[in-house]
């Protein structure tokens, strides 16, 4: 699938701001449609900051199942798209290197709380 919600770019305006539908701003989270999981925003809006480090070619070369980026590196990842982003890069494998050095106005990231089984009990 192109997007976590299929591959029909028409519907991209249901979960996502993207340079097709926003004023060059970012907007509150939670206007679109959620994921699968409820995570709203997961596509456009800001890009999300990833730890992963960037690798051009990393993927050819990765494991199948959950890569985490090379070992090191110059930039991070970003991916999901943002407010200022084409239908493309709001797919789900686009990513894009993020050089620490530089500031910009389109990415952010996702506080995440890990649950263990132990923490349920």
């Amino acid at each position: 699938m192109a997007y976590y919600f299929g591959d029909s770019r028409k519907e991209l305006s249901r979960y996502a701001w993207y340079n097709g539908n926003t004023s060059a701003e970012t907007h509150p989270v939670g206007r679109k449609k959620p994921n699968a999981w409820g995570l709203y925003d997961m596509t456009g809006n800001v890009f999300e900051w990833c730890q992963d480090w960037y690798g051009r070619y990393f993927y050819q070369y990765s494991p199948t199942t959950d890569p985490t980026g090379p070992s090191s590196g110059t930039g991070r990842v970003l991916r999901g798209g943002s407010w200022f982003s084409s239908e493309e890069r709001c797919r789900s494998a686009f990513r894009y290197g993020y050089n620490l050095d530089l500031k910009y106005a389109n990415p952010g990231f996702r506080l995440v709380l890990e649950i263990t089984e132990q923490d349920r009990q």
